[in-house]
């Protein structure tokens, strides 16, 4: 009942469709911390640098989601086309970015 109401969410009518884009999803959340863990490290972003600040505990764990929601976004789409579903990613996406206040970068359709 629950996948039924989640595919009529989603637009989308094939069970085999659903288990793709949970496999997406499942693989790019993963990806997105194991590469953005090199690239934090790279720009010094690291739990130590931030010890002498009051919150600082809070203030790396906020700095680290901006700086890993990129990267997940970006392989949203890349695992997305790979898996044949770039039409419902893309669309996933743009609901994404204007929820979160970017509407200027599409136009509306």
């Amino acid at each position: 009942m629950y996948f039924k109401r989640l595919k009529e969410k989603w637009g989308i009518t094939s069970n085999l469709q659903l288990i793709i884009i949970f496999i997406v999803f499942g693989i790019t959340g993963s990806l997105s911390i194991k590469l953005g863990r090199p690239f934090l490290n790279y720009i010094n972003l690291n739990p130590e640098a931030f010890e002498s600040f009051y919150f600082g505990r809070i203030m790396y764990w906020v700095l680290r989601l901006l700086v890993i929601f990129p990267i997940y976004q970006i392989l949203l789409l890349v695992f997305g086309a790979l898996f044949f579903q770039f039409n419902f990613f893309w669309n996933f996406e743009k609901k994404i970015l204007k929820k979160i206040g970017l509407k200027c970068l599409f136009k509306d359709s």
